[in-house]
């Protein structure tokens, strides 16, 4: 099922309003880590390309309000992804070329809000992962 755009864009609008909150994104990091392990290891184990580990933090931030789209399109949680669900996505294709078709709303949240090439890259391959598993 594709993210419908206005679904996109109300997860966006509610975290752009709880970012006032120094917690706010912290819960949604430590909550992300927590229950999508082998997703945040994925990440960090791309550290050197995304430059650091700030930037890592950033990636797994978005990922976590890419899950909440899902979420809530699907009306349920996304499952724990694990190394396979990220390979089956790794099929040799761009994955942002892949979204674009498969996930736009959820594509053009990245190309719009993203702008490290790595980082794109990185999310639309765990976006392709949320769409398998959703």
């Amino acid at each position: 099922m594709k993210v419908p755009k206005p679904i996109v864009a109300d997860v966006v609008s509610e975290a752009s309003t709880k970012m006032s909150d120094p917690n706010f994104s912290a819960v949604m990091v430590g909550g992300f880590v927590q229950t999508q392990q082998p997703t945040a290891q994925y990440i960090s184990a791309h550290e050197g390309e995304l430059g650091g580990t700030e930037n890592v933090v950033n990636v797994i931030f978005h990922a976590a309000l890419i899950g909440q789209c899902f979420q809530r399109a699907g009306n349920r949680e996304v499952r724990t992804m694990n190394y396979d669900d990220l390979d089956h996505v790794a099929d040799g294709a761009d994955p942002l070329t892949t979204l674009a078709t498969t996930q736009p709303a959820i594509h053009e949240y990245i190309s719009s809000n993203v702008d490290d090439p790595e980082a794109r890259q990185v999310l639309a391959l765990i976006a392709r992962a949320m769409d398998w598993v959703s």
